[in-house]
């Protein structure tokens, strides 16, 4: 790790500062996105498409999904073990 990444939040918002701390945000969002795809068929928006947000999973976790219902679920359950290990990396700071 080049630079320190950390979570710092407090009355005025929260910040995601550093590389790995951004990339904890994007893998949320991405869960999110395809998450809501799979569940009623809308787009979070114009750009993310199917193809893309599993290309944004496969980057993150280093895995290949297919565009299928199974694709989705698999690149969610793989998102979410990510976070998940992303989240006891980070430190966060209260402020």
């Amino acid at each position: 790790m080049n630079e320190r990444s950390e979570i710092v939040t407090g009355p005025g918002g929260t910040t995601f500062a550093g590389p790995e701390a951004v990339d904890l945000f994007r893998a949320v969002a991405l869960k999110s996105g395809i998450s809501m795809y799979a569940k009623c068929g809308m787009k979070p928006n114009s750009m993310w498409t199917p193809t893309n947000m599993l290309a944004a999973a496969g980057r993150l976790t280093g895995k290949k999904y297919k565009l299928s219902r199974s694709g989705y679920a698999k690149a969610i359950a793989d998102l979410e073990a990510w976070i998940v290990e992303a989240r006891r990396e980070i430190p966060v700071v209260r402020t």
